[in-house]
């Protein structure tokens, strides 16, 4: 059955399961894909152009008349074209990342728009409250693709969190399976963001060879890395392996832009490249191993959360 608390009576939604919106991989199929199945499709604007982006929205409308939302960092270099497309297009909830919640906010409540940001520190928590933010996702260290400098865990950054702020909390890092959905509930969440379970779907805009590199990897096989730029999680590749030999070595921000170059994540997530291209992935790669229709990874993971819940010790204890 379907589970009712503040998340998704605010999202109009009938689980509590939101699909991040990761770049290269969240476009309006995935999206489209995890609302039609009661879950908070997301449609990832980061490597969108706005007109891109329009076209993903009104695909989406197209194709489901279910809820979705829109993932903005805000460093895109052309935000406001973003906010203007995301007002216009009357889009009902909006996931910010990678900035001060406070540029925005205000403006897109002001248009009857739902407001999230993604969080790493219960400081930056405090601060999405107070801008006014409905939400915040709780990012922990375990994370794919841009990530904290703290390097705080799930387990630790969660609990956090929901003390220190009034709005519900959304959990992310680390989190593939029902089991991992209860612990991160028990722990005070109200719903949990998934992103790399979801690239491996049939659905993600992510090219085959990454989707299969993903199903293929082990413990160990992804690293937060430039942390001199913006911390992101990849997974091991010659590309990789020169961007750590440079850190090992002191290399400055300047060198490491250099060898980070253009259209790096595109190369690797969306054109397959797996050993130029920068590929973006969370720790619990490492646990996957297949590649389904995206709305049967959601019905998987809530029918493993209802077990958990009903017997999440047994045989623990004994």
């Amino acid at each position: 059955m379907p589970l009712s608390n503040r998340i998704t009576r605010l999202f109009e939604i009938e689980y509590p399961i939101i699909q991040a919106g990761m770049v290269w991989a969240s476009g309006w199929k995935l999206a489209g894909a995890v609302s039609n199945s009661g879950g908070l499709g997301i449609i990832g604007a980061g490597s969108m152009y706005p007109e891109v982006l329009k076209e993903h929205i009104l695909s989406f409308r197209a194709n489901s008349t279910k809820t979705f939302a829109v993932n903005l960092p805000l460093l895109y270099p052309e935000i406001d074209k973003h906010i203007e497309t995301i007002i216009k297009e009357k889009v009902p909830i909006v996931f910010t990342s990678a900035g001060n919640p406070r540029t925005w906010t205000g403006k897109l409540k002001d248009h009857g728009i739902k407001v999230v940001h993604v969080v790493s520190s219960t400081s930056f928590a405090k601060k999405a409250e107070a801008a006014g933010c409905d939400a915040v996702v709780a990012e922990g260290f375990e994370a794919g693709g841009h990530n904290g400098r703290e390097e705080t865990t799930s387990m630790v950054l969660i609990p956090m969190v929901r003390d220190a702020v009034g709005i519900p909390v959304i959990a992310a890092g680390g989190i593939a399976t029902g089991r991992q959905m209860l612990a991160a509930m028990v722990l005070g969440a109200e719903a949990v963001q998934i992103g790399t379970r979801f690239v491996a779907s049939h659905e993600a805009s992510s090219h085959l060879n990454f989707k299969e590199a993903i199903i293929r990897s082990e413990e160990g096989s992804t690293h937060l890395s430039l942390k001199k730029l913006v911390p992101v999680r990849l997974m091991k590749n010659a590309f990789f392996d020169r961007i750590n030999d440079a850190e090992m070595r002191g290399a400055d921000r300047e060198e490491l832009l250099n060898l980070l170059g253009r259209g790096r994540a595109k190369q690797g997530m969306f054109e397959g490249d797996l050993e130029e291209g920068e590929l973006e992935i969370g720790q619990v790669a490492a646990m996957l191993r297949d590649i389904l229709p995206a709305g049967d990874i959601l019905r998987n993971i809530w029918s493993e959360f209802t077990v958990a819940l009903s017997s999440p010790l047994k045989g623990n204890l004994q």
